[in-house]
């Protein structure tokens, strides 16, 4: 009997909704990828990611190297820098 009730549990437990994505703080609600573009071609630095921050207003920066897994969901507060092997700008956007 304490098998079944265990087996109904994780049954019921793969039914539910998956969670909702939540917003994002309304001080950042989007990235103005245009505002960073005359950064592209210089070297990454800590200076150049808080400045292409500002720039955009973006709530999130993450810097994509070549062959690095990155997650796929879009977030309009996200400011992604790829960069070379060498670390050199190559694109900005938002996502």
């Amino acid at each position: 009997m304490r098998i079944l009730l265990a087996a109904a549990a994780l049954i019921g437990a793969g039914c539910t909704e998956p969670p909702q994505s939540t917003p994002p703080p309304p001080e950042h609600a989007a990235c103005n990828a245009a505002a960073s573009q005359g950064l592209i071609g210089r070297q990454q630095s800590p200076a150049l990611v808080q400045e292409a921050r500002r720039r955009t207003g973006a709530g999130a920066v993450r810097v994509l190297r070549p062959g690095q897994m990155v997650t796929m969901e879009y977030r309009a507060d996200r400011l992604n820098i790829r960069v070379d092997a060498q670390g050199k700008v190559l694109a900005i956007t938002c996502g």
